[in-house]
């Protein structure tokens, strides 16, 4: 069964509905419109229950700037954007997501898990989904999914987890009603 990630995560209400539909929640440290602060995300943290995997999203990060957020948040998973430095795939002890754009990256990369995502991360845009998309990894797939496309994308890629931001929100807030209509789209949840 496909899993669930609810990415950009800010507002504990949102939290709280998303742990129960989602099998990961994300939290976005890059600079973006969805960026929370370590503090921030370790106070939302402890509304996630342990069936839940929290996930730090970064891009082109620190080894120091990772080992902060999982020190100070308890982070299950990284999820890096960008440029992977090598020293934080050997020195971080938890499962590391690699996120490559579809169909303009190879697949050479160390993670444990490879997320597919459009050009531009969070911006609610699909990529082409004529793009074949392979790996010899878990996929997440990404970019631009909603509760009236996931079906499809899942049907296309059959990947180990979706992946959502944009896509569950309204005026840029997570809509609890979008998110709902996406788990159940995905799982009948």
């Amino acid at each position: 069964m496909t899993r669930i990630k609810f990415c950009g995560l800010r507002r504990a209400d949102d939290v709280i509905v998303a742990s129960r539909l989602a099998d990961y929640i994300g939290f976005v440290f890059a600079p973006s419109k969805r960026q929370v602060t370590l503090e921030q995300a370790a106070e939302l943290r402890q509304l996630v229950p342990a069936t839940v995997q929290v996930v730090g999203v970064f891009v082109s990060p620190t080894l120091q700037e990772v080992e902060a957020a999982i020190e100070t948040v308890g982070l299950d998973l990284i999820q890096i954007h960008g440029v992977m430095d090598e020293a934080i795939r050997r020195q971080t002890k938890i499962p590391i997501i690699q996120a490559l754009v579809a169909g303009a990256t190879s697949i050479d990369t160390e993670a444990d898990y490879i997320l597919y995502d459009a050009p531009e991360a969070g911006s609610g845009q699909p990529f082409d989904w004529s793009t074949d998309l392979t790996s010899t990894r878990p996929m997440f797939v990404a970019g631009g999914l909603t509760p009236s496309n996931v079906a499809a994308a899942i049907a296309r890629y059959q990947p180990f987890a979706v992946d959502v931001s944009s896509g569950i929100e309204t005026e840029f807030q997570k809509d609890q009603q979008k998110m709902l209509a996406f788990a159940h789209a995905v799982k009948g949840r």
